[in-house]
């Protein structure tokens, strides 16, 4: 997994957050980070209701980062729209502190809390190059893992090794 490179131009993440967006909208997913749509940068946009009709509800984090995070968690099932039609338990900290850059190029400081901390925590990950299904227990990854083999398959070419 490739290393996300932080952006030095904020105001250039602009018209890859609106594209970021749309897509998101149209895969009916509530977040997503650039690395999933092939683009090594740390960027991530999300919508906790998922609805573009709710765009006030929008989020476009340029070169996020959590500075604190509770000690207790919550386990609940999540999904990836890099991994259609799979989920699984996922461990999240029930809240955290982030900061980050909009996109104008203005300090963000926010406490999220709850489903959004989860959306948060999980785009943020992708940034890491981690992926929710790199967080699932053994009884959830057996279940998804001939999903992922499929995956695999369909998508790799002679002479290379799969990323996963």
């Amino acid at each position: 997994r490739a290393q996300n490179e932080e952006i030095s131009d904020p105001k250039s993440a602009a018209p890859l957050a609106k594209r970021m967006l749309q897509l998101m909208y149209e895969a009916n997913g509530v977040g997503l980070a650039a690395p999933q749509v092939g683009i090594n940068l740390r960027l991530m946009v999300f919508n906790p209701e998922g609805k573009k009709e709710r765009w006030l509800d929008e989020v476009v984090l340029v070169n996020p980062k959590i500075v604190e995070k509770s000690d207790g968690v919550d386990r609940d099932i999540e999904g990836c729209l890099s991994f259609p039609d799979m989920n699984g338990t996922v461990e999240r900290h029930k809240w955290i502190k982030v900061e980050a850059l909009s996109p104008k190029g203005k300090t963000i400081k926010k406490k999220y809390t709850g489903w959004t901390a989860r959306i948060f925590q999980h785009e943020f990950d992708h940034l890491d190059g981690t992926v929710y299904i790199d967080r699932l227990n053994q009884e959830d990854r057996a279940t998804v893992q001939p999903k992922l083999n499929a995956l695999v398959n369909a998508f790799s070419h002679d002479g290379l090794e799969p990323a996963l």
